[in-house]
């Protein structure tokens, strides 16, 4: 036999799961998943807002820088000239050398690593965003193909509860009126009926949703769509409407239904992931540009990339800040989700916690709550074959009329069977089980693992665009003076009678000469 598979928490999650808990007084909490709960509510916020804190210290440290370079320079003007003379005096006039060549330098070369940085924080951010989105689309899979099921057992026992119907409307008292005069025949097709009567009674009491409920007597005086209990899940639309008229009506999945959950997952999944894809070609762009504007020296173009810049470093410590809840919640329910799982699930549809408990573990030791159920019905079946034999055997031959009346009896003995056998395979825990195995491996190892890389994205982004903006004012300043610089060399080489100054740097410039 092949052995039933199984979840165990992944290093991340175990990690994610025990960092402390506290609470908005900063008191201790527990670490369960309990979303509804105010208290586990707080303690999402206490770490959503440590990136709060962060972007306070990173408009601290961008503050500090912006009135270094507007207020401590600012005093610095003539000597920085005289010492601008000097280097040039010094270096003939041609690039930078002294403090001001190496604070040039510096701040490009921070200006160009806080933009690699960022670069590389958004390598992470579209592999992390492509791992979550994974992550979701294999959990959304999963609990299709469990929706699937689910509607198939509600198909299956519809179809089989509306053939026995129309076989004791039907063909069976067709038998009954053709065996009227022959006692041994009239008995065991009324024992047929009742035996049909009894597996449509016991088939129509199974159900996902209430869990078995009690036979009721009478179930011939009603009709197929009212003797079928609501099941967790509605059947697909594509069959819907072959199946009861009402159905038409409503080709919404029912709340709280794998098909209803993997609905909503895929359009926030669809939301969410392309909010990301463009926070990170916004990144992009601004790094881009800002290398642009540093090669050009274009000073506009790093004035319009420092208001993006802005917009971006508070987009990267919000989105920090969400991402970080959302990890440790997910971590907390990926720890042991069986619990969280049968709590709501009980609550919502009020399936019984036994059928549940037979699902989500699926252990050898459990044997199905259905297990009496189908037996019971596998042994009416069983009668039924064995009437409809001996009724072929001895009733037949001395009444060639009912004939007809019993292949179609037959027939409709041999839908039932194999819709039964079906149903039975559907029914056992391995195939529900591992679509619920697998949607728990697609939201918490790699969904897990894509929230992960997208915090570090964050942070990384974060840091580059403090760095960003705490070095592009230095890039302005000597853009300025550059500019100048350039102007006065234009000037000069149009006049006609310039001083020998710049005859005098040539020559020392030419040590062959």
């Amino acid at each position: 036999m092949a052995t039933v598979p199984s979840y165990s928490p992944s290093i991340w999650v175990r990690m994610c799961h025990a960092l402390p808990r506290f609470d908005l007084t900063m008191q201790m909490r527990d670490n369960s998943f309990t979303p509804d709960s105010w208290e586990y509510q707080q303690t999402l916020l206490v770490l959503s807002s440590l990136s709060a804190i962060a972007l306070v210290l990173s408009l601290l440290v961008v503050l500090s820088f912006l009135i270094h370079y507007c207020c401590c320079h600012r005093g610095d003007g003539g000597r920085d000239a005289e010492e601008e003379e000097e280097d040039d005096d010094a270096s003939g006039g041609h690039g930078y050398s002294g403090k001001k060549g190496r604070g040039i330098c510096c701040v490009t070369w921070v200006s160009v690593a806080a933009v690699t940085l960022c670069c590389v924080a958004i390598g992470v951010g579209f592999y992390g965003n492509s791992e979550a989105n994974d992550g979701m689309y294999q959990l959304t899979s999963s609990l299709l193909t469990a929706n699937y099921t689910l509607a198939s057992i509600d198909l299956l026992i519809w179809d089989t509860v509306a053939v026995l119907q129309r076989s004791v409307s039907g063909p069976l008292t067709s038998l009954e009126d053709v065996f009227g005069g022959n006692k041994p025949a009239l008995v065991s097709t009324r024992s047929c009926r009742r035996l049909s009567e009894r597996v449509a009674s016991l088939l129509s009491s199974l159900s996902l949703g209430r869990g078995v409920r009690a036979v009721t007597p009478g179930l011939s005086g009603m009709n197929g769509s009212d003797s079928i209990v609501g099941l967790l899940t509605p059947v697909p639309p594509s069959v819907a409407p072959t199946l009861t008229p009402s159905s038409t009506a409503n080709s919404v999945p029912a709340p709280f239904s794998p098909g209803w959950a993997a609905s909503t997952l895929m359009v926030n999944e669809d939301y969410r992931w392309l909010s990301y894809v463009l926070l990170l070609l916004l990144d992009l762009v601004v790094c881009l540009f800002i290398l642009l504007g540093l090669a050009k020296q274009a000073r506009w173009l790093l004035i319009l990339m420092t208001v993006l810049a802005w917009l971006a470093l508070f987009l990267s410590w919000g989105s920090l800040g969400l991402e970080t809840a959302t990890v440790v919640a997910l971590s907390d329910f990926c720890f042991d989700p069986n619990i969280f799982v049968l709590n709501s699930t009980h609550f919502n549809t009020g399936t019984s916690t036994e059928i549940l408990d037979y699902y989500l573990t699926c252990s050898r030791r459990m044997t199905s709550p259905f297990q009496q159920l189908l037996t019971q019905s596998q042994r009416a079946l069983s009668s039924i074959h064995s009437h409809l034999s001996s009724l072929e055997r001895d009733a037949l031959p001395r009444f060639p009329k009912a004939e007809k009346s019993l292949r179609e009896v037959q027939q409709i003995l041999n839908v039932t069977e194999g819709n039964f056998h079906q149903l039975v395979a559907l029914l056992n825990c391995r195939g529900l089980n591992k679509d619920y195995i697998d949607s728990l491996k697609g939201l918490c190892f790699d969904g897990m693992e894509g929230l992960l890389y997208l915090s570090l994205y964050s942070f990384l982004s974060a840091l580059a665009f403090t760095a960003i903006l705490c070095s592009l004012p230095g890039a302005w300043r000597s853009f300025s003076s550059d500019s100048e610089e350039y102007e006065d060399s234009d000037s000069e080489s149009e006049d006609p009678f310039t001083s020998h100054q710049d005859s005098k740097r040539f020559l020392q410039w030419q040590p062959w000469l």
